[in-house]
């Protein structure tokens, strides 16, 4: 075992943080806040979108962090989600590993911090729920409806209000891409508890897939990007984007077509096309709000 040396602890600690499966969505939801609050105001991005970005960053890295450190005796039961786990497998030690939650944590919210009050808060309300969600004495993915409503706020809705009230107080019309963002990630985790179905089921869980079974998760999938997409219409009728970046987003979905992973985004076989489509709609969206934040900085910059 590497725990013994610290080079070793430091890679498991990286290996804890499982950076890969979420900051290609932290970081463009939180621009996609920023922007949606700053367009109809004219107000120029600053610092701040750069320190809340990784405030988001780090509470979902708590997040993660902390889900390993509390899954750890469950991992164990299986070979493969035991060798994805550096607790389990002994890279680092639980206090070490319940240490370095605590200084992320702190990091977290002074980062926040610099966003203003609602920002904070916002930040607050998103750190809680990342350890109540996989906290023993708690445990919100273990039961029905809380797991769903938690991981997608946490994941997702907060991340992008975050970043909206670095600019803006006032959401309005916002709300409805705030839904959109949080139903894709309540499909992501219905995809995520019917992918571990069997496992959870072994460990004792009774979370919203076993429930439901495995069947109605299924629909409960495919209804949730539904209703996401419903809500995300309903904002770009109100023209909250600008006609332009409808150009983008096709000419991105061109580009994800020539992408065709096996795996969804945590890295494993996909169990069905939605879960291979999961890489793909992360290229879309990322090219599309680079393009956004360059042409708004480029006009900060030249176009003043």
């Amino acid at each position: 075992m590497s725990q013994n040396t610290l080079s070793g602890q430091l890679q498991g600690l990286v290996r804890l943080t499982r950076w890969k499966e979420y900051v290609p969505f932290v970081v463009p939801l939180t621009v996609l806040g920023a922007l949606l609050a700053a367009r109809p105001h004219n107000i120029n991005l600053d610092w701040r979108l750069v320190v809340v970005t990784l405030a988001n960053i780090l509470a979902v890295a708590y997040a993660f962090m902390i889900n390993d450190i509390e899954d750890a005796p469950d991992d164990a039961r299986d070979p493969d989600r035991a060798a994805r786990n550096p607790i389990t497998m002994g890279e680092i030690g639980i206090r070490f590993g319940y240490n370095a939650c605590r200084v992320v944590a702190v990091a977290t919210l002074i980062c926040y911090a610099f966003g203003g009050l609602s920002v904070f808060l916002i930040g607050v309300g998103t750190l809680l729920l990342s350890h109540l969600y996989s906290w023993r004495p708690v445990r919100l993915k273990a039961w029905p409806v809380t797991d769903i409503v938690s991981h997608s706020l946490m994941l997702s809705g907060l991340l992008l209000v975050a970043g909206y009230y670095i600019y803006d107080n006032q959401p309005g019309i916002v709300w409805f891409v705030a839904a959109a963002v949080t139903l894709v990630s309540v499909y992501g985790q219905l995809y995520n508890q019917l992918r571990d179905y069997d496992m959870d089921k072994a460990a004792g869980l009774r979370n919203t897939a076993i429930i439901l079974g495995e069947n109605n998760t299924r629909w409960a999938m495919y209804l949730a990007i539904a209703l996401a997409v419903a809500c995300l219409l309903a904002a770009i009728v109100q023209g909250i984007f600008p006609l332009w970046l409808g150009l983008v987003l096709l000419l991105s979905i061109v580009v994800s077509m020539f992408f065709r992973p096996r795996t969804d985004m945590r890295g494993t076989i996909a169990t069905d096309s939605s879960g291979a489509a999961q890489v793909q709609g992360i290229i879309v969206i990322n090219l599309t709000m680079a393009v956004w934040l360059a042409q708004v900085l480029y006009a900060q910059v030249f176009l003043v």
